[in-house]
């Protein structure tokens, strides 16, 4: 067979990648410089390691390579690997993260018998000299990162490629059948596709006619609960005696002075209150920060020096990889990237497996299944309009009755769909034997 390194089409991408990287370097420095998370390692994008980690892939050589992006498929990937290494305690992987907040959360959290890298950039070079490297038994990527080079050099090697998790959001659908003509040869390289839903099976199938996903659900209703050695309490900001907490999560521009603001009207009320803000991205401390001193709301951030003793009525979180361990602590979880603008949503599925009351967007276009689950068993509260989201709070503000029926609905609704990781772990070892 001809290996799929020689298709016109690979290597025309070859060919354009570095002038259209170009373009995109402004943007990779600025977030490198402004966005937390590791970044001592960054060069192995360029697959540049340093001594020491070399030798540890050429230890792991033969492992599983395990490719996520960011901090959410990073999560998902560290379940998936601690899964399989309960059940196969002798295995070895690589982990591959795009982003440094992954890379952070990675390093914090890494499972026994695995190393973490950089994933290279998909520029033919640098894959290769990646794969000579590690020698991988499989390369198993999650969600949508169909890179070519990566996976045209598992094909060539003859190492089975999963695409596991997947899920295809409408913006990506409309990008991938305007161009299926490409992405159909690289899906078709794929020796696996799970996927969360079957509307992504059908969308795959369209995109590339004759592939067969398998439906396996989503792995993210499988995330482990917080260890209580791992909670972070909230005394030490907001001091001893009865409180709520709100606690905007995941919070994108605009959310954060929306959600200020209603919880500066509602206090007025009930001073037992507390806001509690954990952004996605903490390089827009500086932002958040100007923005509630205009709000006159005292606060203080979780790297932040303060004076011992002292009670604050708002904490800003500004670290990484510690969102559920506060999650714990809060009474109401508003959940970001649904309102100001926003509507493409974040996790539910966090916040519903700790029985926490959710309030979320009315339309969340890249988790709608997660957000249909929750809705159809009446266990969150859904907003259509930015208006509405202070009624929605004072609601269970002052029904704590009802925040703890709507917690408990929606980790009943989500535990329903638990057993996805099971299923793919299953599908991969299959395909190792084969």
């Amino acid at each position: 067979m001809k290996s799929p390194l020689y298709s016109p089409m690979i290597f025309i991408y070859n060919i354009l990648f570095p002038f259209v990287f170009i373009f995109f370097v402004p943007s990779i420095i600025s977030k490198l410089i402004k966005r937390g998370g590791t970044k001592k390692t960054f060069l192995e994008r360029f697959s540049i390691y340093g001594t020491g980690k070399k030798q540890k892939l050429l230890d792991s050589r033969g492992a599983i390579w395990i490719h996520s992006v960011s901090v959410g498929e990073t999560q998902i990937a560290l379940s998936f690997i601690g899964k399989w290494l309960s059940k196969s305690p002798g295995m070895k992987f690589v982990l591959s993260t795009t982003t440094t907040t992954a890379q952070a959360l990675a390093e914090n959290s890494l499972p026994k018998n695995t190393v973490l890298i950089f994933c290279p950039i998909d520029f033919i070079f640098y894959v290769k000299k990646t794969f000579d490297l590690i020698r991988p038994s499989a390369l198993v990527i999650f969600e949508t990162e169909l890179w070519p080079n990566m996976i045209c050099q598992a094909r060539k090697r003859n190492i089975p490629a999963a695409l596991v998790n997947g899920r295809i959001s409408d913006k990506s659908y409309s990008g991938y059948r305007r161009f299926s003509i490409f992405f159909s040869k690289i899906v078709r390289m794929l020796s696996l596709i799970s996927v969360q839903t079957e509307l992504d099976k059908q969308r795959f199938s369209e995109i590339c006619p004759g592939t067969i996903p398998v439906t396996t659900g989503n792995m993210k209703f499988d995330q482990p609960i917080p260890e209580p050695s791992a909670l972070v309490g909230l005394s030490e900001y907001f001091g001893e005696g009865p409180i709520c907490v709100l606690m905007g999560a995941s919070t994108h521009p605009g959310e954060e002075k929306l959600i200020a603001s209603v919880y500066k009207e509602i206090k007025v009320k009930h001073p037992e209150l507390r806001l509690l803000l954990v952004p996605r991205h903490t390089e827009r401390k500086a932002e958040i920060e100007s923005q509630l001193n205009e709000l006159g709301i005292e606060f203080r951030t979780r790297t932040g020096k303060y004076p011992a003793g002292n009670r604050y009525e708002c904490l800003l979180v500004d670290t990484t990889g510690e969102m559920l361990q506060f999650m714990v602590s809060a009474d109401i979880v508003v959940m970001g990237k649904s309102f100001a603008g926003h509507n493409e949503g974040h996790n539910l599925v966090e916040p519903a497996l700790l029985a926490k009351p959710i309030i979320a967007g009315a339309v969340l276009k890249n988790f709608k299944f997660i957000l249909k689950t929750l809705m159809d068993d009446d266990a969150l509260i859904a907003v259509g309009e930015d208006s509405g989201l202070r009624s929605q709070i004072e609601k269970l503000v002052e029904d704590p009755g009802l925040r703890l029926e709507l917690g408990r609905r929606a980790k009943y609704a989500v535990s329903k769909h638990r057993g996805a990781t099971e299923k793919t772990i299953t599908l991969i070892e299959e395909l190792l034997k084969r």
